[in-house]
């Protein structure tokens, strides 16, 4: 178990610290700060958040810069990371911070793109690296979910609804990036078509 996989395991073992905070009645009060009032307990789902998102990208770092990649670290740091992504997205919809139809897309297209991941593997052997549009939508989901929890910040001092722009970019990214992926590897189905 070398560091990145520690990481990882940490930021999978934060997730259902993430779902308690979130739906258990906990009245911890509220803070008011930059213009935006929010409950503590979602300044502190959003330090939690954070603080995972900013371990997925130490534990990819430290495993290529110090050649520690392995198959569950393949295996468990883009799960862990959408894990955490969806959960937080699944709890807003319940909160009625986004349309359950944007989530639904987003949710559709990360298994969609986990399973042409599978297939590329299998005829390939090889693992599908991230392309920067997807990595403009990862980077655009966690600016989006943390400015949520943190009730735009800052922001809501100009009434400007930065999470929900954020959200609105991350969809389109979602949406180009699903889009790209399987244009690029559009071979993988071409036995499906002969």
């Amino acid at each position: 178990m070398n560091l990145p996989n520690k990481l990882t395991v940490f930021r999978i073992i934060l997730i259902p610290v993430f779902m308690l905070l979130l739906s258990l009645p906990l009245d911890w009060g509220t803070l008011t700060f930059a213009g935006a009032t929010l409950p503590v307990t979602h300044l502190i789902g959003a330090i939690i958040f954070i603080g995972a998102s900013l371990t997925d990208l130490a534990d990819g770092k430290i495993a290529r810069k110090y050649h520690l990649v392995t198959n569950f670290g393949k295996f468990a740091d883009p799960l862990a990371d959408k894990l955490l992504v969806m959960t937080a997205l699944i709890y807003f919809v319940a909160l009625g911070w986004v349309p359950a139809w944007m989530v639904a897309i987003i949710v559709i297209r990360e298994l969609a793109i986990t399973g042409l991941r599978t297939l590329i593997v299998e005829n390939n052997g090889k693992v599908m690296a991230a392309a920067m549009p997807g990595k403009i939508k990862t980077m655009s989901q966690m600016i989006s979910i943390s400015f949520f929890l943190l009730h735009d910040m800052i922001f809501a001092a100009f009434n400007v609804p930065f999470a929900m722009i954020m959200m609105w970019i991350a969809l389109i990214a979602t949406i180009y990036s699903g889009i790209d992926y399987f244009y690029k590897d559009r071979e993988v189905f071409s036995d499906g078509f002969k």
